[in-house]
């Protein structure tokens, strides 16, 4: 099995643990108590977070566990692993037909890629709620596990010029609202991970149809660098991953729009200086030099910003109209979660779902 690796892991965390620029220059001191902080809030807005979201969790709530940028990048990897098992056990039942040389060498150039890859984004990325984790040493799947990257939250602050406990605890209301989600809506975090399988198992792994998908990947690159909309994303797609990914780009619309929603919910209650931390955040997530704005392209994380908002006015527009209750519905199943044209009109989620005549029990088949 392992010979057949597709990536070379050890070689990703290797690339990007070497790549990654060191945090904003932090005392001793400063770095203990800021760890200290983010544990204390992250507790804090949890219990803000279940009052408002109203979605019961059964769980006990698990203390975040607070990284630096390397440390964020080897759990980065650990959670593809567990992501990519599926495609590489269906690429060892293939082993006739890829030559030794081709996975040799593509295994270590993947792995310097992802490497990079995450370097760039471990030094962006504040917290996440990691869906994806390795099985613990009696084989039990893990729920999910709350990051925080202190360098990152630190260095965010005082380039933003803010409040480090506001600003603190308003990244901690983001980042617990997708705690709650995945620990109270229990089928929620299979559903994504069976469309991610789904999505690399729909990928057609003949070289013919690969090298194609490579020449227009080469193309998006220099179509992004020349502004233009191109994302590696969509350039590496079959049309079976495109219907995939549209139920993936829902689902994570949702789940980060909701995050964003609760944020500034609450935020005014509890942050005091909210307004002035906003404004700022959402300039910082625009900004960034010409080259940053490239990566961010390529992987489609720009595409991700748009999600926020979209995904953000849905929630509203629903909560407005129906209540936190009749949009909590929304977790029913996953036949009630929003496809992307009904985030984009919520008028039409609210009258398949909330609206929907109910159907007499003799005429209920499955």
């Amino acid at each position: 099995m392992d010979g057949m690796q597709v990536i070379d892991w050890d070689l990703a965390v290797a690339t990007g643990t070497r790549l990654v620029r060191p945090g904003p220059q932090v005392s001793r001191e400063e770095a203990r108590h800021a760890v200290t902080e983010l544990r204390r809030l992250s507790r804090v807005a949890e219990g803000h977070v279940r009052e408002f979201t109203r979605i019961a969790t059964e769980t006990a709530p698990q203390p975040a566990t607070i990284v630096d940028r390397p440390g964020w990048i080897r759990a980065n990897v650990e959670g593809f692993r567990v992501v990519l098992e599926p495609l590489t056990e269906r690429m060892a039942d293939r082993k006739g037909q890829t030559p030794a040389v081709v996975t040799a060498v593509g295994s270590r150039i993947t792995g310097v890629e992802v490497g990079a890859v995450l370097a760039f984004l471990a030094s962006r990325v504040l917290g996440q709620y990691e869906l994806f984790l390795p099985p613990d040493p009696s084989g039990r799947a893990p729920v999910g596990r709350l990051t925080l990257v202190a360098p990152n939250i630190v260095h965010a602050e005082r380039e933003l010029g803010v409040d480090p406990q506001d600003f603190r605890l308003w990244v901690c209301l983001h980042e617990e609202t997708h705690r709650v989600q995945f620990t109270g809506v229990p089928w929620l975090r299979s559903y994504v991970r069976d469309q991610m399988t789904e999505f690399l198992l729909a990928s057609d792994l003949d070289l013919p149809a690969l090298l194609d998908r490579l020449r227009s990947a080469a193309d998006a690159v220099a179509d992004a660098v020349r502004g233009g909309e191109g994302n590696l994303i969509d350039a590496i797609q079959t049309p079976g991953q495109k219907e995939v990914l549209d139920r993936i780009t829902a689902v994570m619309t949702l789940v980060e729009g909701h995050g964003d929603y609760v944020m500034d919910a609450v935020g005014p209650a509890v942050v005091p200086s909210v307004a002035e931390i906003r404004a700022k955040f959402h300039h910082r997530r625009e900004g960034g030099s010409r080259l940053d704005r490239t990566v961010r392209k390529l992987l489609g994380i720009e595409l991700k910003m748009k999600q926020y908002a979209e995904g953000s006015a849905f929630v509203r527009t629903v909560v407005d109209r129906a209540g936190m209750d009749g949009f909590n519905k929304v977790w029913t199943s996953p036949e009630t979660l929003p496809t992307q044209d009904e985030i984009a009109h919520p008028e039409r989620w609210i009258a398949r779902v909330l609206e929907a005549p109910a159907l007499p029990a003799a005429e209920i088949t499955d």
